[in-house]
């Protein structure tokens, strides 16, 4: 006889069985050959330049008021993880989740840290590389240059945060980044996993928290606008310079808030107990 489908609305992975899903992922993750690990991350941080770009748009409409713009925004910004989750590639925020394999010994130090590096590096290029792509292609002119405006405008208040804001900002953001991930690791469906991800991610992103892949795209295009003459707002620090106090806090912030924040909790919670 053939068994009856699952009751509507009971077919997700519950909380435990994700804690294994996600361990089990890290493990994969974590011994990826490196030549795929490193297209994977350059896919990752091309996706995340374009729901950053998305979410651009969307901001340059300045006759929106703060939380109908601020929610938009995150949802269009959401393309980017949603990309991530169901087409497949490397994030070096989402992985943070493999410290999960790594505290049961399926994942050593080094294997962690190999996948980490190469992530965010490769990351940090598919995010520039997108950039120019987007800058070559005459986008922001949009709006009558509305949208490179906004880009200047985005990346200059990136640049003049605080390092401890900064920090903190990261560690919001990839508390709810890698929410989101484990979230969509209980569905089974591309419908599932599209809603997991929309909310948590969209949340950040209206709160104004900070995602170091995607401030590589932002800082990036706001660079190369102002190599090709598009103003730079007074005092802002849109070079090199700015680019890193920038992503140093914010790294570091986004590296606290999934590895500690929600990979080591739910280790402790399903997996040292067990």
């Amino acid at each position: 006889m053939t068994p009856s489908p699952p009751p509507l609305g009971i077919d997700l992975y519950s909380p435990a069985e994700i804690a294994d899903r996600v361990e089990a992922a890290g493990v994969a993750k974590a011994h990826l050959p490196l030549a795929r690990l490193a297209m994977l991350g350059l896919l990752a941080g091309a996706f995340i330049g374009l729901g950053a770009m998305y979410y651009t748009i969307v901001a340059a409409d300045h006759a929106l008021s703060l939380a109908p713009a601020r929610l938009l925004g995150g949802l269009a910004f959401s393309l980017g993880l949603v990309l991530v989750v169901i087409a497949g590639a490397e994030l070096f925020t989402g992985n943070n989740l493999i410290v999960m394999a790594w505290a049961d010994n399926r994942v050593t130090t080094p294997e962690l840290l190999r996948n980490w590096g190469v992530a965010l590096l490769t990351n940090g290029v598919g995010a520039v590389a997108l950039a120019w792509l987007v800058w070559m292609s005459g986008h922001p002119g949009l709006g009558k240059g509305a949208v490179a405006a906004q880009t200047m405008a985005i990346a200059a208040a990136k640049t003049a945060l605080p390092f401890t804001e900064a920090f903190f900002r990261g560690v919001l953001c990839n508390l709810l980044v890698c929410m989101a991930v484990w979230l969509a690791m209980a569905g089974r469906s591309v419908t599932d996993k599209v809603l997991a991800v929309v909310f948590p991610i969209s949340a950040f992103v209206a709160a104004g928290f900070e995602h170091s892949i995607a401030n590589f795209y932002f800082i990036a295009l706001a660079m190369l606008l102002a190599s090709s003459g598009t103003a730079v707002p007074p005092g802002a620090a849109i070079d090199l310079g700015g680019m890193a106090a920038n992503l140093v806090p914010v790294t570091l912030g986004n590296l606290a808030g999934g590895a500690l924040l929600v990979a080591g909790i739910y280790w402790i919670v399903w997996r040292k107990a067990a």
